[in-house]
């Protein structure tokens, strides 16, 4: 006997887009990130890393960010491959710069309130890519 199940669909996780809650949820954590990023003195070394105005570099991080995380693709089919850290070599980015951008993500992502356990599965990726966008030495103080 051979018994063929087609009508149960096959079970897929979900994808960190959908995790998040989907393109409005995703747009809402990037537009916190860089009202942070914006407003709080804690940030500015990577503040003046962007533009005056913020809104195109808000909307490239959300395009990409779509389909990093599984949603649609926006960054690819405007701009191709993203190229992150050729992208970012223009900028001068150490470790303050690094951990900046992580911890302003970090509060806008409780800020939005993403689930704990997402907030942990996104840092560790963050911190992956942020680690390796740093393209100058740290200053180290030398006694005098």
């Amino acid at each position: 006997m051979n018994i063929e199940n087609n009508s149960s669909p096959e079970l897929t996780p979900p994808s960190i887009f959908e995790l998040i809650g989907g393109a409005g949820r995703l747009r809402e954590l990037v537009d916190r990130f860089y009202d942070l990023m914006d407003l709080e003195p804690a940030f500015s070394n990577v503040r003046v890393l962007h533009p005056t105005s913020l809104d195109g570099s808000r909307d490239k991080f959300y395009w990409f960010l779509s389909g990093w995380s599984g949603g649609p693709d926006l960054f690819v089919e405007r701009f191709g491959h993203p190229r992150l850290r050729a992208r970012h070599l223009p900028y001068a980015i150490s470790t303050p710069e690094r951990d900046q951008w992580l911890r302003c993500m970090a509060l806008a992502m409780q800020d939005v309130g993403l689930e704990e356990k997402l907030q942990e599965r996104l840092m560790l990726s963050f911190f992956d890519t942020a680690d390796w966008m740093r393209n100058k030495a740290d200053k180290v103080d030398t006694p005098v």
